[in-house]
């Protein structure tokens, strides 16, 4: 037995059984003296947020997101014609979203197999999600992988990959500035300005061809710093649908090689641009046959239709295994304090199927079928406004690839289109073919035939 603690105060002492009793009856004075309703009121101070006014009231509502923008005011229209072109989210012939029956089938393999736990993924997140990422983005023969000069890592989709290659540059690379085409999707610029990047742009979209600015590409980057950062967009520009053919990407990558330029490509659309996912690769593929270095971000957010579950890959190809290995390492401690690690489920769906012969051919002909219905909501929609003869060149429509159409409608044509018609796009005329239907693109058409002659 522990003999007993005595406390002595200056006017009584008190025996306590235990330590336990004396911390017991420390805590009971406490809550007496922090209830007592005689206490005086000058021995207490409130804490900031107990005031009548917030510490924070100096802020200013922001404004909504460009894009996603659009949705909370399209979910706030009620009329029963309003139509949502803004957001980049695949929908059926029904207008409703689509989830791949090959991704189904996987889910479900997961939940029956009852060996899987939900255990912390390593920092660069699913080791085969990563290996079949790379043979998916740069195949299965590339040099690069098979002489491990590739390090992967798992991400959030493809904004937290451009995220953690913009932060790991800012840190390791000597050049803090990067050049984005002008236009490029909105949320690029703040991700780069955030990660630690400069950012400048280059020519892109000529809006009087609605094409390709293939001599101001060339020019901008040509007197751009020798070894500036460029973000390309590997296929399916967003927004303009616009891309280079390969002859042009293969004078780009000779002019990118000549001036040092490090090639920071956004994947975000592969298989979606010609239905192929090959085809969509070459781009990168290109810039790997010439042994030089890059970054890729790519995204199963569109191919796969995993929008909420946020899978996505950064690799790096470098020139040796021995430095490809020590660039993982800095990406982890780029990784650990953003957000550890990265989540298992979303990136064990697309493992599930890369890995898989049967499926991802299954994967392959559901992919083909979107790039498909896509394509023929292009020639509907030129052929709608055909049939009512509106006026200018309309066939921008169906040259274009892609989720997106970069219509030429201007910010008041957008706003009238709105308001009149309640179809709902960024203000700069970009719309989501993928957001049309048979049945809708009549309305479509009577809008954009509104909007263009009421200023004649």
């Amino acid at each position: 037995m522990r003999p007993p603690v005595i406390l002595k105060t200056t006017s009584i002492s008190v025996t306590y059984s235990s330590p336990c009793d004396r911390r017991l009856s420390t805590l009971a004075r406490h809550f007496v003296s922090v209830c007592d309703p005689m206490a005086s009121e000058d021995n207490i101070s409130a804490s900031p947020t107990a005031a009548s006014d917030s510490v924070f009231n100096h802020l200013l509502r922001a404004p909504e997101d460009p894009i996603l923008g659009v949705t909370v005011a399209y979910n706030k229209d009620p009329s029963p014609v309003k139509l949502n072109l803004g957001v980049g989210a695949y929908r059926t012939e029904e207008g409703k979203p689509l989830v791949l029956n090959v991704v189904r089938k996987v889910e479900q393999q997961l939940i029956n197999d009852l060996s899987r736990n939900k255990e912390y993924l390593p920092i660069v997140g699913l080791a085969d999600f990563n290996k079949l990422s790379a043979k998916l983005i740069f195949g299965a023969d590339s040099p690069a992988i098979q002489e491990n000069r590739v390090t992967t890592v798992q991400c959030l989709s493809g904004t937290g990959s451009l995220r953690v290659g913009g932060e790991f540059l800012a840190k390791h690379y000597h050049q803090r500035t990067i050049y984005l085409p002008t236009p490029t999707w909105g949320n690029h610029p703040k991700v780069f300005n955030l990660a630690g990047l400069s950012v400048e742009t280059y020519r892109y979209y000529a809006p009087a061809t609605r094409g390709l600015d293939f001599q101001g590409f060339l020019e901008d980057l040509g007197s751009a710093p020798s070894g500036s950062i460029v973000l390309l967009h590997a296929c399916a520009h967003n927004p303009t649908g616009v891309d280079p053919t390969l002859e042009q990407w293969e004078q780009i990558r000779q002019l990118i090689r000549s001036k040092a330029l490090l090639p920071f490509f956004d994947s975000a659309y592969q298989g979606f641009a010609s239905g192929s996912l090959d085809a969509d690769a070459q781009p990168v593929r290109l810039f790997v046959a010439d042994g030089g270095e890059l970054l890729v971000a790519q995204s199963y957010a569109k191919n796969l239709g995993l929008y909420g579950e946020r899978v996505g890959a950064l690799s790096i190809v470098c020139k040796s295994a021995d430095v490809a290995s020590r660039v993982e390492s800095q990406l982890k401690l780029v990784i650990r304090p953003m957000y550890s690690n990265p989540p298992i489920h979303g990136a064990s769906i697309v493992a599930g199927i890369l890995k898989d012969g049967d499926l991802f051919n299954e994967w392959t002909i559901e992919l083909k079928a979107m790039a498909d219905r896509i394509i023929s909501m292009r020639q509907q929609l030129f052929d709608a406004l055909r049939s009512r003869e509106t006026p200018g060149d309309w066939s921008h429509i169906i040259k274009q690839i892609g989720m997106f159409t970069f219509t030429g409608l201007n910010a008041e044509q957008v706003s009238f289109m709105t308001n009149e018609y309640h179809i709902y796009m960024t203000s700069d005329g970009r719309i989501s073919m993928a957001g049309l239907s048979s049945k809708t693109v009549p309305h479509l058409a009577d809008a954009i035939h509104a909007a263009v002659t009421r200023a004649l």
